[in-house]
């Protein structure tokens, strides 16, 4: 039995590892499918923490090929309640510049070939999205950002496109004039698989681009984001060692913990015994079945 980890961390392009202490990789199954990578443990700043490549180590998985429910489901089994989620963006916004760090907390998720939910197959939840990220580590990471000199904006939308083709110029005018203030390709479906994991959620999104709207600058290319995220990975290192000391399990002001309390609708002698050992993990704090043999 592995000791619960209570902060998990998934790191996108270019971010591969977080440099633990006692640092052990373990291979996992979900009922959801093997994450795209083996689970990272190990100590930071003296707690227990768990780390999963997003894409794989040496990105093998595009956006549209990660497998967020098993990524998701294999750190909740772990006892993750504070995930941080690293990602890299571009801007639609001029005053949000490459290397600055945005924590977005709202999303418009345009993507049409992911799986979004754990509910389904005789099983119906509805949670609301109207809040998806968690208030309080949000503000905990502004101000450790703020405080340990990085450049960071709090708030806005992440406009989550599919990918994995970057913007025409057409597509990139109308979600600036759309008002969006970021876009990305993965971090609006791990913000709703939390949110049905009743996990708190903290977005750190590290601008690499301006997307291909900016007169005065290069379009995004591979060589463009890559050479940003190198800048981008001391101040993310830096940013998450700092924050994860001043985590704790029992944050107060946020409801992440009790968001699918009245979300599901199912009558649970209607579900089976296959679909709820599939969810026990996710529903067993809210239903308790009698299993059959």
């Amino acid at each position: 039995m592995v000791d619960s980890v209570k902060i998990g961390i998934i790191g996108g392009s270019g971010f591969y590892n977080m440099g633990f202490d006692n640092a052990e990789y373990m291979e996992v199954d979900t009922p959801f499918g093997k994450p795209s990578e083996k689970l990272l443990t190990g100590i930071i700043n003296g707690k227990k923490v768990v780390f999963l490549s997003r894409h794989g180590i040496g990105h093998r998985y595009s956006p549209s090929e990660v497998n967020y429910r098993a990524n998701l489901y294999a750190l909740k089994n772990l006892g993750v309640q504070s995930l941080i989620s690293i990602t890299a963006v571009g801007s639609l916004k001029e005053d949000l510049k490459p290397t600055d760090i945005v924590i977005p907390n709202q999303y418009f998720d345009n993507t049409f070939k992911r799986e979004k939910t754990y509910f389904e197959k005789g099983i119906v939840a509805h949670v609301s999205m109207a809040e998806p990220t968690c208030p309080v580590l949000s503000d905990l990471a502004y101000n450790i950002a703020n405080k340990i000199g990085l450049t960071v904006h709090k708030g806005g939308t992440y406009f989550n496109m599919e990918g994995p083709q970057f913007s025409s110029k057409s597509e990139s005018f109308t979600y600036k004039k759309l008002d969006f203030s970021i876009i990305g390709m993965t971090q609006a479906i791990e913000a709703k698989l939390a949110k049905e994991l009743e996990m708190c959620f903290l977005p750190l999104a590290f601008v690499t681009d301006y997307d291909c709207w900016h007169e005065e600058t290069a379009n995004v290319s591979v060589n463009m984001v890559i050479e940003n995220l190198k800048k981008n990975t001391k101040n993310a290192e830096n940013l998450v060692r700092t924050l994860i000391s001043h985590i704790n399990s029992n944050e107060e002001g946020c409801n992440c913990d009790s968001s699918l309390k009245y979300g599901i609708m199912t009558d649970s002698s209607l579900i089976t015994n296959e679909t709820y050992r599939r969810l026990e993990p996710i529903i067993a704090k809210y239903i308790k079945k009698q299993q059959e043999e």
